[in-house]
């Protein structure tokens, strides 16, 4: 067997001309690598040194606050979702990555040239034009795409906030009253669906769900409120749903409102509640199916067969009883049934798929459907929600998220919706806020039943009954209760 060439005979195959062009080409190639990894080093070396004194500056700089960022957010957590959801800031980051995604790309040229391509054979002339290309490329497009992303949860923010002014928490929590609809873009807040109030505890997040039925009647408005004032008896001219559609009739009365029916309707709820509202949301419900199929569809107990359809059409199928992930349409559907149901069993199914969002989209989901999410909540949400108040709701909806949800509805058999005891529902709005952050003791939970007992009441998908009441309606723990 042939002893193997030591490395001076296979040198000695190469003549000196080849030598010296596989020099060339290593350097040049070495000067793109230089690139990748200290953007201006290769000008600085074979280059214009102000140039790559500028770029290596840069770069030192943008590292450094790279790092201190990353530092401060491990002990400020508060600090990236105020840096995600600002909208100045977000402007300059945008601007920042495309001018980086340009400057780059310009080095990456430069270092081409400066690696004399003209003096490479041509062989090693297009693998040189090849790896700058992918470099340059590669970096260029990762900065561009990651300031699309800037600019889609930019135009995110501008697109679903509103304009009310910012509101501080009241007694510790923040209440917004969540409205929901098949409000189109130009019948935004006419006669809501439903009506729940979301009372957030502003340190941990701890959140109660309190619903109002749409057919309340005879309820009184907050005091020194616009409609007190019109009606300081009580509301007798429709149902709760109704007072957005009475606004919008008169808004004379409402001079200096964009919404006077939404303003209105919080009237009535700070009434009802004794709470007062900090902000609102407006969900059209047509939208919400494009934003559960954006999240990949959401998991929840189907106790019976829920109706696809009804609601003054033909019911076409039905959703089949079972643990099950649900898509956007579905979803829909088990939260608006009512065909072999009742208004109070599809609130406790509104409430059990509120629930199961809240702990089911986690921020990795978020990520990675970004852009279909932005795209689907604009297009649902209207909302009087400042902007700047984004990253402090974001934050609480993440520390809720693994803690039991508490709900109260306002429904029978607990409270007679014609002639409702308003000092009882003030009452129960405060056991329930109380129980949830700890100043009161937990309701206890309904005993075991004895083996061979009739298995529990499900009426319309949801536990319980229209006369003994549905547990999902008024639960410490929302989770058990689904």
């Amino acid at each position: 067997m042939p002893p193997a060439p030591s490395p001076e005979s296979q040198a000695s195959r190469f003549t000196p001309g080849e030598r010296a062009a596989r020099v060339r080409f290593r350097r040049a190639v070495a000067l793109m690598l230089m690139t990748l990894v200290l953007p201006g080093s290769a000008q600085l070396v074979a280059g214009n040194r102000k140039v790559g004194l500028i770029a290596l500056r840069i770069w030192a700089v943008l590292l450094l606050t790279l790092l201190v960022t990353a530092v401060a957010g491990v002990f400020w957590h508060g600090l990236f979702f105020r840096l995600a959801f600002d909208t100045a800031a977000l402007l300059w980051l945008r601007l920042l990555l495309t001018g980086l995604a340009i400057g780059w790309a310009f080095l990456f040229i430069d270092a081409w040239r400066l690696g004399q391509p003209l003096t490479l054979n041509m062989a090693h002339r297009r693998a040189a034009i090849g790896v700058n290309g992918v470099l340059c490329l590669s970096i260029a497009a990762s900065l561009l795409f990651g300031a699309h992303l800037v600019g889609v949860q930019r135009g995110f923010i501008l697109a679903m906030s509103g304009n009310g002014a910012v509101s501080d928490a009241h007694d510790g929590r923040y209440n917004v009253l969540l409205l929901g609809g098949d409000s189109g873009a130009d019948r935004w807040g006419l006669r809501p669906d439903s009506m729940t109030v979301a009372s957030i505890d502003a340190d941990t997040g701890r959140t109660v769900l309190i619903s109002l039925p749409r057919n309340m009647k005879n309820f009184p408005f907050a005091k020194g409120s616009v409609m007190r004032e019109q009606f300081p008896d009580g509301f007798d001219a429709d149902y709760l749903n109704g007072v957005s559609t009475w606004a919008g009739d008169n808004t004379e009365l409402f001079p200096d409102s964009d919404n006077p029916g939404v303003d209105a309707t919080v009237e009535a709820i700070e009434g009802i509640t004794g709470l007062k509202i900090n902000y609102w949301a407006m969900v059209n419900m047509r939208g919400f199916t494009d934003l559960v199929d954006a999240v990949g569809g959401v998991t929840l107990n189907v106790r019976q067969p829920i109706p696809v359809g009804g609601l003054g059409s033909d019911v076409t199928g039905y959703i089949e009883p079972g643990v099950r992930k649900l898509d956007g349409h579905d979803t829909l559907w088990f939260s608006r049934a009512r065909d072999d149901s009742d208004d109070y069993s599809r609130m406790a199914r509104q409430k059990c798929v509120m629930g199961a969002m809240l702990q089911q989209i986690s921020p990795q989901t978020a990520v990675r459907n970004f852009a279909d999410i932005a795209d689907a909540s604009s297009a649902m949400v209207s909302t009087n929600i400042p902007a700047g108040e984004f990253s402090r709701f974001v934050q609480l909806a993440l520390e809720a998220r693994g803690q039991k949800v508490s709900t109260l509805s306002l429904v029978p058999p607990m409270i007679n919706t014609a002639d409702p005891d308003i000092k009882l529902i003030k009452r129960k709005v405060t056991q329930a806020i109380d129980r949830a952050e700890g100043k009161a003791p937990a309701k206890g939970t309904k005993p075991k039943k004895p083996a061979g007992e009739q298995a529990e009441t499900v009426t319309g998908g949801s536990v319980g009954s229209l006369s003994t009441g549905y547990a999902a309606n008024e639960a410490d723990d929302l989770g058990s209760a689904c």
